[in-house]
């Protein structure tokens, strides 16, 4: 790859792209994805209304950035429902807790709201199952055909899923939002989740994804709030030798295993499991250090791999 300098504006859009993905804006994000929701929520109460003969009060609570593989529960009796994109590359991730579900099985049978609902602490039912489908199956119907910025999902919406089946689905991961929903009326109440991620949300709401890149005065805006919050370690990673495995199998304590000629200046540099930059070890004073030479090209270390290997 071209080891042409990189400006400082690209040099931080690529470490946000490499680390949050799609936009680091983070406040872009979720006010995107709270004015779909809202916008979709009058629709959802009304057919969830018609379908449970009860008014079910749904409200959202938080809206934050997240990744879509993180969208998957801990709890097995949890139901998930996962709604794929018209163009099948993006996945809408919806959750429910068992608190939920078990609010809107009452509903459908006429339970007594005035009196609590008992907990679930078992694996769903098949016909829980199905309630909980219903309750996906309209939400994803209203996401569609809301008015300002629909999100282009495929109709109908699968069927929900549980147990050992929701933790062999596959979730493509990307950088998304998630929207927490509460379900509550006087029996109880209980949580709905949905993940959507940031390509399909702001390309619904006509908000385009990368806007405003390669603008200084706009780098706060764009470094989202994720990377903001925490600390991020840089690990510093120098390739040593190649040897075969019979000659690592006779190494002995204290001997000596000389770098390669061109290892000072092939170090790579790392944040969260991923390779940001190719860099020179070096040496100030006393203290060592790395010098970022180019971003890092996968493709390009690949290639160069199986040539070495050849």
């Amino acid at each position: 790859m071209s080891a042409t300098p990189m400006t400082p504006e690209e040099m931080r859009a690529y470490i946000v792209e490499r680390l949050t993905g799609e936009t680091g804006d983070a406040d872009r994000v979720t006010q995107a994805a709270r004015m779909i929701v809202e916008t979709a929520l009058p629709a959802i109460k009304e057919s969830l209304k018609q379908t449970l003969a009860l008014d079910l009060p749904i409200e959202i609570i938080g809206v934050e950035v997240s990744r879509i593989a993180d969208a998957r529960p801990d709890s097995d009796n949890w139901a998930m429902c996962v709604a794929v994109s018209a163009s099948g590359h993006d996945d809408v991730v919806m959750t429910m807790d068992t608190d939920a579900i078990a609010l809107a099985v009452s509903a459908l049978f006429g339970g007594d709201p005035g009196v609590g609902v008992a907990p679930i602490r078992r694996d769903l039912s098949p016909t829980e199952t199905v309630v909980a489908s219903r309750i996906f199956a309209q939400i994803v119907t209203a996401l569609v055909h809301v008015e300002d910025g629909p999100l282009d999902l495929a109709l109908p919406a699968p069927s929900a899923i549980s147990g050992s089946e929701m933790h062999k689905r596959v979730l493509r991961d990307a950088p998304g939002a998630r929207v927490t929903l509460s379900v509550t009326n006087p029996s109880g109440n209980g949580t709905l989740i949905l993940t959507m991620p940031q390509r399909l949300l702001l390309k619904g709401t006509g908000t385009p994804a990368h806007a405003g890149a390669g603008h200084s005065e706009q780098w706060g805006q764009r470094f989202s709030a994720e990377v903001m919050r925490s600390g991020v370690n840089l690990q510093a990673t120098m390739p040593l030798a190649r040897m075969t495995l019979g000659q690592i199998a006779g190494l002995e304590v204290g001997q000596v295993i000389e770098f390669e000629p061109e290892a000072q200046s092939q170090a790579k540099l790392s944040a969260r499991q991923k390779t940001l930059f190719v860099c020179e070890f070096g040496k100030l004073g006393q203290n060592y250090t790395v010098r970022v030479r180019h971003p890092f090209d996968a493709g390009q270390d690949m290639m160069e791999g199986l040539v070495a290997n050849r």
